[in-house]
């Protein structure tokens, strides 16, 4: 009797230990799940939820009508051929700017400035020039290579000089100077003026949503990304600041398409930091004052990259040329302007 009693008891404990055996593989089952389905997000100090949707990361999403980046998801150094008539060449004998064709699963035909990294390629060429070459593109930065001489059968003709007129001007505007208040579309719809921002720094940039190089317009959204994360963390800093993405290409860059875009970078936190499109007027017009030089060639652009900040009382604080500088920078410059005196 005794050892019926006894097995019965080792039985019992078998079984018990099988059960809580099994709720834990279930609940390892249902975390490991519950984290691949849920947005990885970062609080900040402030107690914004901020989406970390990192460019080239699955959460990224493309709308429709919009040129998925060949680079998503991927740390590999891609190459593409491409053919294209040579624009202009740099001053520093390390960039070239090339009108190129269509370049199958990366960007349509463009006007665009490379980097030249073997910058022996670059010698003997000359505006007019046809040339073939190897685009390469890493989620980070982007050059061209292998420049070799081709013919120009089947390519388009160079637009005349006159069209390029807009890459000659100075820029009019200097610090301390007011800029003149303008009218933007903005993402959601709305006619906006940079006047509505009166009494807070703004920083804004110049960008086409077509644009694929990532050092050109990316690099200058995930500038405005980081610089907003470092401002919005701080808790005893200003608060009275705002970022603005202006596009030039409003024909393409409709609200919605602006919309879709915005949250490749900014996720579903949209706390100050807007986009927007500007009519060719007032690009030109803004263009000129701020020495963004900027073309429309026949629906093929050609630009350099300026970020701006002003005050509260818009007058320039900064100008940003190129895209070498830091977020950091920004955020620096985008606190100190908060705080100028009117």
């Amino acid at each position: 009797m005794y050892v019926f009693i006894a097995l019965a008891r080792r039985l019992a404990n078998c079984v018990s230990r099988l059960a809580l055996a099994m709720l834990a593989m279930l609940n390892l089952l249902f975390l490991g799940c519950s984290e691949q389905s849920s947005p990885a997000v970062s609080k900040t100090a402030s107690g914004n939820i901020t989406s970390k949707v990192a460019l080239g990361s699955s959460s990224n999403t493309v709308g429709s009508g919009m040129q998925a980046s060949p680079l998503d998801s991927t740390n590999l150094t891609r190459s593409f051929h491409a053919r294209g008539i040579v624009r202009n060449l740099g001053a520093d004998g390390k960039t070239v700017v090339v009108r190129h064709e269509d370049i199958p699963g990366f960007m349509p035909k463009m006007t665009m400035e490379f980097d030249v990294r073997v910058t022996n390629e670059l010698a003997g060429l000359k505006p007019g020039d046809a040339i073939t070459f190897n685009v390469r593109a890493t989620e980070e930065e982007s050059w061209i290579e292998n420049i070799r001489p081709a013919t120009t059968n089947n390519m388009a003709p160079l637009p005349p000089p006159e069209s390029s007129a807009a890459l000659l001007h100075v820029a009019k505007m200097k610090p301390g100077d007011v800029l003149p208040d303008t009218d933007l579309l903005a993402e959601d719809g709305r006619a906006i003026k940079l006047s509505d921002f009166k009494g807070q720094a703004l920083a804004f940039t110049f960008i086409f949503t077509r644009c694929p190089l990532p050092d050109f317009c990316p690099r200058m959204n995930q500038h405005f990304n980081r610089a907003r994360e470092t401002l919005l963390r701080q808790t005893d800093g200003p608060t009275n600041w705002q970022f603005l993405s202006i596009s030039f290409d409003p024909g393409f860059d409709k609200p919605e398409v602006l919309t879709r875009y915005a949250f490749s970078y900014r996720g579903q936190n949209t706390n100050r930091w807007l986009f927007a499109s500007a009519a060719s007027t007032v690009m030109d017009s803004m263009s000129s004052q701020l020495d963004f030089r900027f073309a429309n060639e026949g629906g093929s652009f050609v630009h350099n990259l300026r970020t701006v900040v002003l005050d509260g009382q818009r007058r320039v604080y900064r100008q940003f040329d190129g895209n070498k500088w830091k977020a950091e920078e920004l955020a620096q410059a985008m606190t100190e302007a908060a705080q100028a005196k009117n």
